[in-house]
């Protein structure tokens, strides 16, 4: 079933409380995803010639000083760590690919969960409620940001193939639905050299948009690809470093709801989520169309 969320701000009063106001809209769709959740927020971009990892260890003793250290001598500089939880934020002196395929090689036993300059990737296997707290997402404060709620119905409950996927640096997606290419999809998008951690469908989905954004195609054209390249049905909603986009299939079977006020821009699997905001009985709301891309980005609000 899964649950998604998505906020916007439009004003420095929501980026301020972004991270309590996407928990209380994460918790409403704890009964569409009890299994886990994780989130994606843009925020704190990272001085030009830097940049930032979030890092994943399964290890609850994980030395993460020893990281930074690691990629301190190979780089220059020891980065400045942030952790919460079982996650790792590393603000590393280096371009974004290269400090990743670094992690990659050198610490094999570390999840990246997201790369680029803005975005940062949080999430764990458990009920939404508890990942609220683990995280303690009241504290984030940021331009917009998006969540998952997971029930799993084809793979293990893992925190590696929970939600949200980023296969590009600073995008990232979340999907309530089900991909019946994803396999042939996976093989092909692998001869483009995009790479994959899990078999989880959505993955394939984030890998498919990746490509195509490197490929130089605008985000809403990237989706727009979906509707022919991928067999199935879903909601999607992608992250971006300028914001985000939602997309249902032409059936739209999984349900979506939009709503907009002076002061943000939010999206959920279900109307509850979005009546915790501030001013959500004057917002404007509607049913997004099949097949339709809306698309919401800072230089255009």
């Amino acid at each position: 079933m899964c649950g998604i969320v998505g906020l916007f701000a439009k004003s420095s009063e929501i980026e301020e409380s972004l991270g309590g106001h996407l928990a209380a809209m994460l918790e409403q769709m704890s009964d569409r995803g009890p299994d886990s959740a994780g989130i994606a927020v843009y925020r704190d971009a990272a001085p030009a010639g830097s940049s930032k990892l979030t890092l994943f260890s399964p290890d609850p003793l994980q030395d993460w000083d020893a990281v930074a250290a690691d990629l301190g001598n190979a780089f220059g500089g020891a980065p400045a760590t942030s952790v919460r939880s079982s996650h790792a934020v590393l603000l590393v002196e280096a371009e974004a690919a290269e400090a990743e395929a670094w992690v990659r090689e050198a610490h094999p036993e570390l999840r990246v969960m997201s790369a680029g300059q803005t975005i940062e990737i949080y999430k764990e296997t458990g009920r939404p409620e508890e990942f609220v707290r683990r995280f303690a997402l009241g504290d984030f404060r940021g331009t917009h940001a998006l969540g998952h709620t997971r029930m799993a119905t084809e793979s293990r409950v893992t925190t590696e193939g929970s939600h949200p996927f980023s296969t590009g640096l600073d995008v990232c997606l979340v999907h309530n639905g089900s991909l019946s290419n994803h396999n042939r999809l996976r093989e092909r998008l692998r001869r483009e050299g995009v790479g994959f951690q899990t078999e989880n469908d959505t993955e394939v989905a984030a890998g498919y948009l990746a490509w195509r954004l490197r490929e130089g195609a605008a985000l809403e054209e990237a989706l727009e690809g979906c509707l022919t390249d991928l067999d199935g049905f879903y909601t999607f909603l992608v992250g971006t470093a300028e914001g985000f986009a939602v997309l249902r299939d032409p059936i739209a079977c999984k349900p979506a709801v939009l709503a907009e006020s002076d002061d943000w821009v939010a999206m959920a699997s279900e109307w509850r989520a979005l009546s915790v905001l501030p001013g959500a009985a004057h917002a404007r709301s509607w049913e997004p169309a099949p097949g339709v891309v809306y698309a919401w980005e800072r230089a255009k609000v």
